[in-house]
């Protein structure tokens, strides 16, 4: 794959808990990526939590823009769950979405948070197994 014809695209979502909607915030989250799991299109979504600071850091890898095409369609119901115990801090998109997803982005965010994109230089995913249980370095021979 050259540096030029990945259509790979990686989202980091920062988000800030609302006080006193953490249990609230980690049930449908929970509920969201159980959904994404068994029916979205993303080949990874891991979520993260610093407590201390009550900030959730999502990260997810698409194919191509297609599949975040997809993902909004399907999911909807899960994301409008999710924000009403969060605000959205600071959205990252790694790649380069086509111009559809880029605006798409940007309407959804308006002017609530920190949005930017970065290209990709280069790079490659590998995964272990096709459940995400378990990836492992490659053996030596």
């Amino acid at each position: 794959m050259t540096t030029h014809d990945s259509t790979v695209l990686l989202f980091r979502n920062t988000m800030r808990i609302t006080d006193g909607h953490l249990e609230g915030f980690r049930d449908a989250i929970a509920r969201a990526v159980a959904f994404a799991e068994q029916h979205g299109p993303q080949m990874m979504v891991e979520t993260f939590l610093d407590e201390e600071r009550m900030l959730a850091h999502s990260f997810q890898l698409y194919q191509d823009s297609d599949a975040v095409r997809l993902h909004w369609r399907l999911a909807d119901p899960y994301i409008q769950e999710v924000m009403k115990h969060c605000q959205v801090e600071r959205f990252e998109v790694f790649g380069e979405p086509d111009a559809d997803v880029a605006a798409g982005v940007r309407s959804a965010l308006s002017e609530q948070c920190a949005l930017t994109f970065s290209p990709r230089i280069a790079g490659f995913v590998r995964f272990a197994s096709v459940s995400g249980v378990g990836c492992s370095p490659p053996t030596r021979g």
